[in-house]
């Protein structure tokens, strides 16, 4: 008798300690239904920062162009023009 109570209690916890993890795979913080729903946020995540860094290549080169292009127009101006900065000191060199 005394075996059959505790092979039933054994069974009793076997069987609460199944349920218990069903539950929890099914239910939980790391059930399957919330993992393929942070798979998906992250895939969504990802792409957004595809895009966003395009975007950064993007303005990375048009500043690379402005920056460029303002030093180009810069040496323009001083070689045909003559263009001085204020506090500069113009010295022209005749060959």
């Amino acid at each position: 008798m005394v075996q059959t109570v505790g092979k039933r209690l054994l069974l009793a916890l076997l069987l609460a300690l199944l349920v218990n993890f069903q539950a929890q795979l099914w239910l939980g913080r790391g059930s399957i239904p919330n993992v393929r729903n942070m798979q998906h946020k992250l895939e969504e995540q990802l792409d957004q920062n595809k895009l966003e860094q395009a975007h950064n290549e993007r303005l990375s080169a048009e500043i690379g162009d402005l920056k460029e292009g303002l030093a180009i127009v810069e040496e323009k101006a001083r070689m045909d023009l003559g263009m001085v900065k204020p506090n500069e000191i113009f010295v022209q060199i005749a060959k």
